[in-house]
């Protein structure tokens, strides 16, 4: 698919009048175009129920970012279940690559990459959970769901093996994921690693890696310990026996396509209190290494601990994605921050997987209008060379992938 040259340098959408430019050839109603050899693609796929991110890099290797499940809907804060609740998310998230995957004969994962143990990014366990039919003691559950349909042939968390850091993993929805990595090592083939922070070479382009010398994934942080900028040399944040929460903990990596960059953190955040040590602000020295890049998939779901002043000043991104499944993703203090025209002069989109009824009515039309379109699986469609990328909406209703919106060509940094 050809895309229109649309020279965008400084001023990219207007937030008043959110100018959707259509891409050539695509418009709303139509279906999302097919992968093609040079493009990259990310999809946050939206179930109600938490995060998961799909890649597809421009050779054709993919990765999963995470795959949550918060289990039956019974609190009126989450979202319901989509496109309904008649399927569990990690079957959703399946069914959703499996649309994707028309261009290779082997349907698996690739690389299958987790930020941390929470349930909404790995899925909990719960009794009326189904059990593996493949033989493993485990549930049925986001991460461990998929991998029912879709085999991983490799997986990468912030501590394997041990699990002990910073204090040892336990509860059920760890031994579940436990039992589901013990299992696929010993019967399905599944390889295991370790995330290494300051890596460049531990998510690599799988089929044709010479043909994009432009592609890269850097792994930024993970346990405190973060890339310096130089080389794969890393740094630790964290003091020793220092009292580490879950979220602080996450790994986060930096994906890169020629002047394109795109950046995952878990739920890293950055808000601290007066007379709060420094180093529990994660994000300052994330954004300093990330530098300017042009879509940011939102910190700890844009909740009120995340997305600080100075993150947001060191990245400028163009896009920020926020995948929102709790009322409480969507509010005033990170909004205005992302929004903010002191950090940073250039415009940005800021576009939400949904917006609760309960948030339009929190945050007054003026600040809704400050978010771009109506909710929907957002997909990022990166041009071959990464010069130009694009951002698309689909229905999240059905599973048609069916367009809702189209933003951009815009033009990488």
């Amino acid at each position: 698919m050809n895309y229109p040259s649309v020279k965008m340098k400084s001023i990219f959408l207007i937030f008043l009048t959110i100018l959707v430019f259509k891409v050539q050839g695509q418009k709303e109603g139509d279906i999302f175009p097919t992968w093609k050899a040079g493009e990259m693609e990310i999809h946050h796929i939206f179930t109600g129920r938490g995060e998961s991110v799909f890649c597809i890099f421009p050779d054709g290797t993919n990765m999963l970012i995470d795959a949550g499940d918060t289990g039956p809907h019974r609190d009126p804060r989450t979202t319901h279940g989509s496109p309904n609740e008649s399927k569990q998310p990690g079957e959703w998230i399946a069914r959703y690559i499996s649309r994707l995957l028309t261009y290779r004969t082997e349907k698996n994962i690739d690389y299958a990459y987790l930020t941390h143990f929470h349930g909404d990014h790995m899925g909990g366990a719960f009794p009326n959970s189904p059990r593996t039919e493949k033989g493993g003691n485990y549930i049925l559950s986001g991460l461990t769901e998929v991998a029912e349909y879709l085999p991983f042939k490799k997986m990468v968390d912030r501590d394997w093996p041990t699990y002990q850091y910073p204090t040892p993993q336990k509860g059920k929805t760890f031994e579940n994921y436990k039992n589901f990595i013990d299992w696929n090592i010993g019967n399905s083939g599944m390889k295991m690693e370790r995330f290494q922070p300051g890596s460049n070479s531990q998510f690599s382009l799988l089929f044709q890696p010479e043909k994009y010398p432009g592609f890269e994934v850097r792994n930024i942080i993970a346990n405190g310990e973060i890339w310096t900028g130089k080389k794969n040399k890393t740094k630790m944040l964290f003091p020793e026996n220092a009292k580490i929460d879950e979220n602080k903990s996450s790994s986060g990596i930096k994906i890169s396509y020629g002047d394109f960059d795109y950046f995952n953190g878990g739920d890293i955040n950055g808000r601290i209190t007066m007379n709060t040590p420094k180093w529990r602000d994660v994000e300052t020295p994330v954004g300093k290494v990330l530098g300017p890049i042009e879509v940011c998939e939102v910190n700890h779901h844009a909740w009120v601990d995340a997305m600080n002043e100075s993150f947001v000043a060191s990245t400028q991104a163009q896009v920020f994605i926020l995948q929102v499944w709790n009322v409480s993703h969507i509010n005033l203090s990170t909004l205005r921050t992302m929004s903010s025209k002191e950090l940073y002069p250039e415009e940005r989109l800021i576009i939400p997987t949904t917006i609760p009824e309960i948030s339009r009515t929190y945050l007054g039309e003026s600040r809704v209008r400050q978010l771009s379109g109506d909710g929907g699986h957002a997909v990022i469609k990166v041009k071959p060379g990464g010069e130009e990328f694009s951002v698309f909406l689909l229905k999240t209703e059905d599973e048609s992938m069916q367009v809702k919106s189209v933003f951009g060509p815009f033009e990488s940094k």
